[in-house]
């Protein structure tokens, strides 16, 4: 069966996730977060993508990103797991596939869920049991919405900025905002938009993307049982 066409469009927020083969392990330690933090530095300005939030996981990662152009996403994350992989089986004397096939993204509806999902994915950790306070895990962009802290290769989102005007009550603001409940079913919706390929976001916002991009946007059937699988 052909692979469906990636839909990456410059200017469109994405959530992206990026799985290690079978699940294996992609981080052992702090130098392989840091190294691959570093490269992902060095390709997001290459390929000209802005990366608004992350979180690094054990055997898998999530980004929030906008490419500057149709093309930037995909040689960004190319570049980015090539380089990682050739980083890791060097070090740890191993070969063969790191990542699992091609990364997964959906686009994000900017009014409607981007803030849902920066939150999904700075609490990652949190709902994986790694740690009882997002802020307590250094591997994601927590830290930077929540306290302020920098990373060169941040680009804080708009809908971020917007969410308060004056930037020490932002920084408070968020943090309410991460300790409330997501609205019931939506972790599920970003889950399953993120592996089936499908717009998150309002019903009018996925007809807009299917009429503008074509109907093979969320056409895996599959993909929402998947999702809940794995839990990602």
């Amino acid at each position: 069966m052909p692979r469906r066409p990636r839909i990456c469009p410059a200017g469109m927020p994405q959530h992206v996730i990026q799985r290690g083969n079978n699940r294996q392990v992609c981080f052992q330690d702090f130098p392989d977060r840091a190294a691959y933090l570093a490269f992902l530095s060095r390709y997001q300005k290459e390929h000209e993508v802005a990366i608004h939030a992350w979180v690094l996981m054990g055997n898998h990662t999530h980004l929030l990103v906008t490419p500057q152009t149709d093309q930037a996403l995909s040689m960004f994350m190319k570049a980015l797991g090539q380089r990682y992989a050739q980083y890791f089986n060097h070090k740890y004397e191993r070969s063969g596939t790191l990542w699992e096939g091609r990364f997964k993204s959906c686009l994000v509806d900017r009014e409607s869920y981007f803030l849902q999902c920066q939150r999904y994915i700075e609490l990652n950790p949190v709902k994986a049991g790694m740690v009882r306070y997002a802020g307590d895990y250094q591997w994601s962009s927590y830290r930077c919405h929540g306290y302020g802290m920098k990373a060169r290769w941040h680009t804080p989102h708009a809908c971020y900025l917007d969410y308060h005007p004056d930037p020490d009550r932002r920084l408070v603001s968020y943090r309410s905002f991460m300790a409330s409940p997501a609205p019931e079913g939506t972790d599920d919706r970003i889950r399953y938009a993120a592996i089936a390929g499908k717009p998150l976001g309002t019903e009018a916002f996925q007809e807009r993307m299917k009429a503008q991009f074509g109907t093979e946007l969320g056409s895996d059937p599959s993909a929402f049982g998947r999702a809940k699988c794995l839990g990602v």
